[in-house]
């Protein structure tokens, strides 16, 4: 058979048209179809996760330290030489006085976790035990504080 004769005019023409008439469909087919509508997302940030790469613990026992800001009562007893804190006024203060004793006149007054040196002391009168303390960081202040709202300290 011969391929001029398989591929005549006819057939060429027919082809011609049916692949146009094809055409012609989907072009109409896409026309007639809605637009996507766009979603009403938005913007949605991803949440993203960081794990830490497992590390080594070491097996050495831990460093004790001492937070001069914040030390820690030992539950030792106050003496001379040794350090202490004002503890327990509920943030209002400890009255430190010029002389031991309740009637005495106010020299200042010492806050919650404020660190004294003791110098002198006991003394036992109006009920309370009676310690003559000295800031470290000011000896200008000092004077009798109440046993009762101070715990001793480590050295710092």
């Amino acid at each position: 058979m011969n391929l001029t004769q398989l591929f005549n005019r006819r057939v060429m023409l027919g082809a011609i048209l049916i692949a146009g008439l094809l055409l012609l469909i989907t072009i109409i087919s896409i026309g007639f179809t809605s637009p996507l509508q766009p979603s009403d997302v938005g913007f949605a940030p991803a949440n993203l996760t960081v794990i830490a790469a497992p590390t080594v613990t070491s097996n050495a026992p831990p460093t004790p330290t001492i937070d001069p800001f914040a030390p820690t009562p030992v539950p030792t007893g106050i003496a001379i030489g040794n350090y202490v804190q004002i503890t327990g006024t509920d943030g209002e203060g400890l009255r430190i006085r010029s002389e031991a004793g309740l009637n005495s006149e106010s020299a200042f007054l010492g806050f919650d976790s404020e660190v004294f040196l003791v110098q002198d002391g006991p003394v036992v009168l109006d009920g309370y035990v009676w310690w003559f303390l000295v800031a470290p960081y000011d000896e200008t202040r000092n004077g009798w504080a109440a046993a009762d709202f101070l715990s001793y300290i480590p050295s710092p």
